[in-house]
């Protein structure tokens, strides 16, 4: 049979088939020039040559386009620094007036875990929250920050301590070489330690006072107990007590001034008997105004002498109290000798009314009731300073001067009573007269004796928890249950407890005097 060839529709349909291919190509080009990304140039000026930088878009757009943008400030273009405590609970701050308000989480969330006895040898790292602090603005409060991150050795250095510990410009010498700084120890944050602190347990040493054996007097909370100071920057050297008394090893150390020093002198003591087999150490109480701690297997004593003026106060046979501004205790012929001696005085100075521990001045031999409070505490630091130049010789004995310890009270706004935390926002606002630290400060500068200024105040403002409050003692008695019921009346927010705060302070002590730490070059 004779083939024919296809019929005309069969043509049709092939040549409509190629149309449509051909269409969907035409299709796919159109639409993919039209979502091309355009090329933007941003320029920044006030940069040195031209600074472009190549941005992808979503539309098309003309093929070059110049933004101008301002040129970043530094902190701008500096990333902040994120630390383990941000990452867990990222609350927004606020900057106000250099100190900081956050927004604080629930009581129970901030509360440390309470620590059992069996935690303090536990091998577990410890829970660590910090609180930052500056010891060049005593009136201001940085923030702690709250953190639960697990820390064995190392804590996350803040950014300020991160520009403390590096700074090459800073610490190069005329030369072009890098030299070691020292490191302010007094400049640094707290940080919750359950594994390290407490550095003894109250009791262990069966002579610490009623007025400051909190725990004893039915503290319920013991998180105070746990914290340690970190300066930026360094590490402060490892404190064993056995190796304090090694350094002190026939010496004899001298602690003169008020009940802070007196505060300062049984946590000493405590931490000195309980690094010793307990035969081999004592503690005798010669009166309210003279006490002693002997460890004899270390031919070593720590004494402290009562002097709240660091000059005379002598009572008349009238009971009129005289405060003789250029003449010091008898008792200083008895600090002569000592290898080690820190000073105090301060709080006297401020009380007024029933307190006011005197009735008349004495300079020259000539009574006054009327010299301004600067006047006098000016001219009794210069009798101290002028006595020390003159009787101490620097190179057998090192000296220390211990700045004001902060109260907590309502006019601080933050009252001790009924405090388990640090400050952690809002500031403090310093009682104490400013022009007092600054005659301590001048008249120390002025010395030809090298003495050490130990700056506590600042990073004892934090401390609010640490006080004794009403787990304390009153003219020798504890307090009753009636007078706990009236803190506005009977809280003690100037002593502190024990273990506490003042352990701090004589760790700060020990670093000065073997040589405080530098920052690693």
């Amino acid at each position: 049979m004779e083939s024919h060839p296809p019929p005309l529709v069969d043509r049709k349909w092939l040549l409509f088939t190629l149309a449509c291919f051909l269409g969907y190509l035409l299709l796919s080009y159109s639409l993919e020039k039209a979502f091309r990304p355009s090329t933007t140039i941003v320029s920044f000026p006030g940069l040195h040559g031209a600074a472009k930088l190549t941005l992808s878009g979503d539309a098309e757009a003309p093929s070059e386009n110049y933004v101008d943008v301002s040129p970043p400030s530094e902190a701008a273009m500096s990333p902040r620094p994120t630390t383990e405590a941000e990452m867990v609970s990222p609350q927004p701050s606020t900057v106000v007036e250099n100190y900081v308000e956050v927004s604080l989480a629930s009581e129970a969330a901030m509360s440390p875990r309470p620590t059992a006895e069996a935690e303090m040898v536990s091998p577990q790292p410890s829970a660590v929250v910090e609180m930052a602090a500056s010891a060049e603005s005593p009136s201001k409060a940085l923030l702690p920050q709250q953190s639960t991150s697990q820390v064995i050795d190392k804590e996350i250095p803040t950014a300020n301590a991160a520009g403390a510990a590096r700074n090459p410009e800073a610490d190069a010498g005329d030369d072009g070489k890098v030299v070691e700084k020292k490191c302010d120890i007094f400049d640094g944050r707290w940080v919750y330690d359950r594994q390290r602190y407490p550095l003894y347990r109250s009791h262990w040493c069966p002579f610490l006072s009623d007025q400051v054996s909190c725990q004893r007097n039915g503290r319920p909370d013991s998180d105070y107990e746990h914290w340690r100071w970190q300066p930026n920057g360094c590490d402060l050297p490892w404190f064993n007590g056995k190796d304090m008394l090694e350094r002190w090893r026939g010496k004899r150390v001298v602690i003169v001034g008020d009940s802070l020093n007196r505060n300062m002198w049984e946590s000493l003591a405590c931490i000195l008997y309980s690094s010793v087999q307990r035969k081999r150490a004592y503690v005798k109480w010669h009166s309210s105004e003279y006490k002693v701690f002997r460890a004899l297997d270390y031919d070593c004593s720590v004494e402290f002498f009562w002097s709240p003026f660091l000059v005379e106060l002598k009572e008349r046979e009238d009971h009129a109290k005289i405060l003789r501004v250029d003449m010091l205790p008898e008792s200083a012929n008895r600090w002569l000798g000592a290898d080690v001696m820190v000073f105090n005085t301060g709080h006297w100075w401020t009380h007024r009314g029933k307190m006011r521990a005197w009735n008349y001045y004495e300079r020259r031999e000539q009574l006054t009731e009327e010299m301004e409070a600067n006047e006098a505490f000016d001219r009794a630091l210069r009798t101290w300073a002028l006595w020390v130049d003159r009787s101490v010789d620097p190179a057998k004995t090192t000296v220390f001067f211990r700045s004001v310890s902060p109260e907590h009270k309502r006019e601080n706004l933050h009252w001790c009573y009924n405090e388990t935390h640090p400050i952690t926002h809002q500031r403090y606002v310093q009682w104490f007269p400013r022009s007092m630290v600054a005659s301590v400060e001048r008249t120390i500068r002025k010395m030809r004796t090298p003495v050490t200024y130990l700056n506590i105040t600042r990073l004892s403002e934090y401390r609010r928890d640490a006080h004794t409050a009403i787990y304390t003692s009153r003219q020798g008695k504890l307090l009753t249950a009636r007078q706990r019921q009236e803190p506005a009346s009977y809280a003690d927010c100037s002593h502190w407890c024990l273990p506490g705060l003042p352990d701090t302070w004589n760790v700060l002590l020990f670093a000065s005097f073997i040589g405080t730490p530098t920052i690693p070059s």
